[in-house]
């Protein structure tokens, strides 16, 4: 039975493997890596997860339970998103916001006391909201009417969690805290980035969907990083 800090990096590794693979078949049109992502895609959380868990093992904080709890439902995000219809994306999107919230409810746990509002984070949290959630809505909603209300809600609840990283306190690690900022504002961009394929371009742009897959799977290993040095101050 291997120990649990040889069961993490193992996990890392193929968490890693999986990211790469996963980001270049997004990128192929091809009937052949369609099929080749209903395995990668779904197994990259699982993957991620044990490295997590393996790595915190022992600890009960909330940020240890919300990252896992984000990683379950991104998973489920991730599944639904295999499917190319409008029930699927709204499903995922409702997973994924999810996921956001209990990044958020993590991350809180582990805001310094007194809070202190960071307002460079705020602001820039605040920016992106501004600058993109109302045109992804009005783009979604002139694709269909449907989705303008769900999008609006989940650009919203992303911004909240990329701001909510920002600020987390200052008796942790200073590494940790950078690599869970860090990895917020990748899935800020990866997100953004999906938006903008889904409802502002007319076609698919192979190299943009292996950058919304290469964002977004760095971002959630960086997040799973910092949580994990979190105790160490």
């Amino acid at each position: 039975m291997p120990s649990t800090k040889t069961r993490a990096a193992l996990a890392a590794v193929g968490y890693g493997a999986l990211a790469a693979t996963d980001s270049y078949l997004a990128g192929r049109h091809t009937k052949g890596a369609r099929r080749a992502r209903f395995l990668t895609k779904p197994l990259l959380m699982p993957a991620l997860a044990t490295a997590f868990a393996s790595a915190t093992e022992g600890r009960t904080d909330v940020l240890r339970r919300g990252t896992l709890a984000a990683q379950a439902l991104s998973w489920g995000g991730d599944l639904a998103l295999l499917g190319k219809n409008e029930r699927a994306f709204l499903t995922g999107v409702g997973s994924f916001a999810g996921a956001h919230a209990a990044y958020i409810g993590g991350f809180a746990s582990a805001t310094r006391r007194p809070m202190r509002l960071d307002g460079q984070g705020l602001k820039a949290a605040a920016g992106m909201w501004l600058t993109t959630a109302p045109v992804m809505a009005l783009a979604a909603g002139r694709k269909s009417p449907a989705l303008r209300g769900p999008v609006a809600g989940y650009a919203t609840l992303l911004a909240s969690m990329f701001a909510s990283s920002t600020l987390v306190g200052r008796d942790m690690s200073p590494t940790a805290r950078r690599s869970i900022v860090a990895g917020t504002s990748l899935f800020l961009l990866s997100d953004t980035l999906l938006a903008t394929q889904e409802f502002l371009l007319t076609e698919k742009r192979p190299r943009l969907e292996t950058a919304v897959m290469a964002t977004y799977t760095a971002g959630q290993a960086l997040i799973a990083a910092g949580a994990a040095g979190a105790a160490k101050a």
